[in-house]
């Protein structure tokens, strides 16, 4: 019988944003209070299963959303470049209100093929990528679970691949809230099934739940 493992992809969470822009890549982006008690809350439930490895992109962001499970564990975070966020033209801008960079004529040439995206990294790399990973992680919690802290759109758009659903999807509309898991159980180095869960989804705010992207401390207005 071939050894079960799970592989947890767990967002981020919640980045003290105040002006609400796409922060993507950049440095300095941190937890809020808030990100930091949604790290906590996660540590909270899942501390006590079976998890022998962890992994992080780079970014600020999602090492501090792992370190509360690093120190329940006491484990190392291996940092990994194959899960950091996606490349996007619009980094640095807002998506909020009369700021919608999205409203401005100049923008859209970079629209043209929502399929690939046009605006950023194609799905297939960030595919590709995270897909590495999440076997390099498997291989090394073999019998037992792993968590790999990631984004957003890397977690969903591997999500959809796994599952043979199309890339085009609205990014409202993503099942990839703050702090969630989406948990890959493997038979060996098969997919046998993909779950979802949100340990600290009543501490989200209800009109973030479904934001691409967290703006902590931001104005409504400027809120994506």
């Amino acid at each position: 019988m071939s050894e079960q493992t799970i592989v947890h992809l767990l967002r981020h969470g919640e980045v003290h944003n105040p002006d609400g822009v796409l922060y993507g890549r950049r440095d300095g982006f941190h937890l809020s209070e808030l990100g930091r008690t949604m790290a906590q809350r996660v540590a909270d439930t899942i501390s006590d299963r079976d998890i022998v490895h962890l992994v992080a992109s780079p970014l600020d962001r999602t090492r501090e959303t792992i370190a509360p499970l690093a120190a329940a564990r006491e484990l190392e975070v291996h940092p990994d470049q194959r899960v950091i966020e996606s490349t996007n033209v619009f980094e640095g801008e807002t998506f909020g209100g009369k700021r919608n960079v999205l409203t401005r004529p100049s923008s859209w040439r970079h629209l043209w093929n929502p399929f690939k995206p046009s605006w950023g990294e194609p799905y297939k790399q960030v595919v590709a990528r995270m897909t590495e990973a999440i076997h390099d992680a498997r291989e090394a919690a073999a019998g037992h679970e792993a968590v790999i802290v990631s984004h957003q759109l890397p977690i969903w758009i591997t999500r959809l691949s796994l599952e043979g659903r199309s890339f085009l999807h609205d990014p409202r509309k993503r099942q990839c809230t703050l702090c969630s898991l989406t948990s890959i159980h493997f038979s060996g180095d098969r997919v046998t099934a993909i779950a979802y869960s949100e340990p600290a989804g009543d501490l989200i705010p209800v009109g973030d739940k479904a934001a691409p992207f967290s703006a902590g401390g931001a104005p409504e207005e400027r809120r994506p």
